[in-house]
Order: structure tokens, then C-alpha cells, then sequence
């Protein structure tokens, strides 16, 4: 991840792993592009999602972001974490203490990156589109955001 991602579009990078995985019993993305206008997630899986299943994943990430819910950040320590959480993705010398990201109660995850303080800043996500090849689904979004947070996505 960039030193300095966007963290409206990483926060609901978040979500969006989080309703993959709810939907679809996938992991959280392998390979993620998570840009200021633009971004996108890879995930391992099968096949393409219908027209249907992406309006109703959109729909689900954008009532995350409607119900304004806290994140927030922990450390927790490394043997604990690596009951709970992937820990695939994290470096072998993380050291003792893991940081985890919470948004509200619907999604936890080690996370280094930079977060909204709360999910109703983030903005209205949309899928712009997706595709499935050699079992690799891409998903590309992007954000509208409020007129405080900044330039629309």
C-alpha cells in the first residue's frame, strides 16, 4: 500500500472486502489499486458477478457508509491476531503487536493504512465496472463524495 493512500477510498476498500466476503464466502481482495479518483480489488473467485449481485453489492457497501459507523484502530498482539485474522499479508518482522481497524461491528482486519474516522464521510460508492479472468475477479469503483471531502471521484 502507498504511504499516503486515500483514506476515504481505502476505508471503503474495507467494505468492500467485507461484503465479498459476506456475499460470497470469498477472502478479502489478494491485489488492491486504491486511488484518490479511481481503485480497484482482485479477488480469487470462479466467475463473473451478474448485473443483479453488483447492484446488490454496491447497495450493501453504500448502507455501511449511510449508517455512519465508527472505525477505529487497536493493536492487539501478534500470537492473538494470528488466531482471528490472515495474516498473509503481513511482514514476518511486524513485530509483537498487530494494528486492526474496525469498521463498527462489521468488519475487522490488520491494517497499516490511513482510515476516515467514520463511514458516513466517505462518500457514495459506486462499481463502475468488473470483469472475470483465470479466476480473478476485478472489481474498479469509485467515490462521489460530499463537497467537504474534496474533488468527486
Amino acid at each position: 500500500m502507498k504511504k499516503q493512500a486515500d483514506p476515504y477510498m481505502h476505508s471503503a476498500e474495507h467494505i468492500l472486502n467485507q461484503a465479498m466476503g459476506r456475499r460470497f464466502g470469498c477472502d478479502r481482495c489478494f491485489s488492491a489499486h486504491i486511488e484518490r479518483k479511481k481503485s480497484k480489488c482482485d479477488y480469487r473467485f470462479g466467475r463473473p458477478l451478474t448485473d443483479e449481485e453488483l447492484k446488490s453489492l454496491e447497495n450493501e457497501v453504500n448502507g455501511v457508509i449511510e449508517a455512519d459507523l465508527q472505525v477505529s484502530a487497536r493493536y492487539i498482539a501478534t500470537d492473538n491476531a494470528r488466531e482471528r485474522f490472515n495474516l498473509s499479508r503481513v511482514p514476518d518482522d511486524a513485530g509483537d503487536h498487530i494494528r486492526i481497524v474496525s469498521i463498527g461491528d462489521y468488519d475487522h482486519c490488520p491494517c497499516i493504512g490511513p482510515h476516515v474516522p467514520s463511514t458516513g464521510t466517505i462518500g457514495r460508492f459506486r462499481i463502475t465496472s468488473s470483469d472475470c479472468e483465470n479466476g480473478v475477479l476485478r472489481i474498479r469503483f469509485k467515490l462521489k463524495r460530499p463537497p467537504t471531502c474534496g474533488a468527486e471521484g
